[in-house]
């Protein structure tokens, strides 16, 4: 396992060269952004084949990444989320290299994970303002992108 990891870690994380992402690797971004969103799924203790979609069409879209790199990201994520003991590790990548735009993004694509079962959870909702608060996301912003997802 420990090679796999580190095979991939070398053939997949490199850093960014310049812009607000200068020496960070755009995979830790990726991975952190899954992580929040597996993280989601899992707060009612139910993860549904819709959540799993949702996470996945998620980051493959915001990144601009192949079916394969998609899948895993979100299989690093899983395995990360299990090693996790907070969300710190997580919110601090977002919150440091990612714009007030980005970070909503964020917040749009947890809450279409929390609705993929078409099921509001009160779990999923408390962890996504847990997480909004911590990424500095302002709660008037929350509550707005909560209706558009609601909306559609």
């Amino acid at each position: 396992m420990l090679k796999n990891l580190r095979r991939f870690f070398d053939q997949n994380i490199q850093p960014i060269s310049g812009g607000q992402h200068a020496g960070l690797p755009e995979r830790a971004l990726q991975l952190a952004t899954a992580s929040l969103l597996i993280e989601v799924s899992r707060a009612d203790f139910h993860i549904d084949a819709e959540e799993k979609q949702a996470i996945v069409d998620a980051v493959q879209h915001m990144f601009s990444l192949t079916r394969q790199e998609t899948h895993e990201i979100v299989e690093m994520a899983e395995s990360e989320i299990e090693d996790a003991t907070c969300l710190f590790e997580f919110t601090r990548l977002v919150n440091d290299h990612f714009d007030y735009a980005q970070k909503l993004k964020i917040v749009e694509m947890m809450w279409r994970v929390s609705y993929a079962d078409l099921d509001k959870n009160k779990y999923e909702e408390h962890l996504i303002r847990k997480i909004s608060e911590l990424i500095h996301v302002s709660h008037h912003d929350f509550v707005r992108v909560r209706h558009q997802v609601e909306a559609n």
